[in-house]
């Protein structure tokens, strides 16, 4: 069942417990670069490795469009990368900050190199493949979609933010291949996905990805039966993604999913 949560941010902010401040010789956790070949080129990404011990869930977190490159940093700082950096004595997940190159989407190449480094991470840092979780913002929130579609059994949760399947006005080039030649790609998206938990977020005042979007994805989830949470905040606009990763109820759901045969 869906359930619609219309908050202003600013009472979200207000409303939200501050971090506990760690004690000087707690442990913590910290940020590591890595590099996997795909299609015979080198990739680097990064990696928050939390102090928590294995096996540790796993967050695959894909950026948006400003983020794009190759100095493997842009993708830690709008989006996941700030909240994690902020909590990174508690923060108990493996997180997992693939960069695409400029001009890119989350499809081909790009989404070769997400589900390599996600491999390789789970595999060097002690991640639990049944507790694996897929997110990103705008453009990623399109990619969120679109890799799980390609890998329908992979993730126990999706978290896409401000993200959608159709091309948005603004932005022509953002669509979700997998379902671009169905009727309503929205249901098309739903069906195959009605096994996958979500939990999607927009801000009511988007001006380049309508909120229509994730509206008709929580509502075509919810008709095929799908476990849908839908958050939208009436007064973000596109940045929605600050009080999406600190909304308090968003990572004890998210880290209670496990995969499901």
């Amino acid at each position: 069942m869906i359930r619609t949560a219309l908050i202003a941010t600013l009472l979200l902010s207000a409303c939200a417990a501050p971090p506990r401040a760690a004690r000087p010789d707690a442990p913590q956790g910290t940020f590591v670069e890595r590099s996997v070949e795909v299609a015979g080129a080198t990739h680097r990404y990064r990696v928050f490795v939390p102090a928590a011990a294995a096996p540790r869930p796993v967050v695959l977190f894909l950026h948006g469009s400003g983020e794009r490159g190759d100095d493997n940093r842009a993708q830690l700082e709008v989006g996941l990368g700030p909240h994690v950096r902020a909590h990174a004595a508690t923060f108990p997940a493996i997180v997992v900050f693939p960069q695409s190159p400029a001009g890119s989407s989350w499809r081909g190449t790009s989404a070769q190199v997400a589900l390599a480094a996600l491999e390789a991470a789970t595999a060097e840092f002690g991640g639990d493949r049944d507790r694996t979780y897929l997110t990103g913002i705008s453009r990623g929130g399109y990619g969120t979609w679109e890799i799980a579609l390609a890998e329908p059994d992979r993730f126990a949760a999706v978290v896409p933010v401000c993200g959608g399947l159709t091309p948005p006005p603004a932005r022509p080039d953002l669509h979700v291949a997998p379902v671009a030649g169905d009727a309503d790609p929205f249901a098309a998206a739903a069906a195959r996905l009605r096994g996958t938990p979500a939990w999607l977020f927009h801000g009511g005042r988007d001006d380049l990805v309508p909120p229509e979007q994730s509206r008709r994805m929580a509502a075509a989830l919810e008709a095929a039966g799908g476990e849908v949470r839908y958050t939208e905040f009436p007064d973000a606009n596109h940045n929605s993604w600050a009080p999406a990763y600190a909304t308090p109820d968003l990572w004890p759901w998210l880290f209670a999913q496990r995969r499901r045969p």
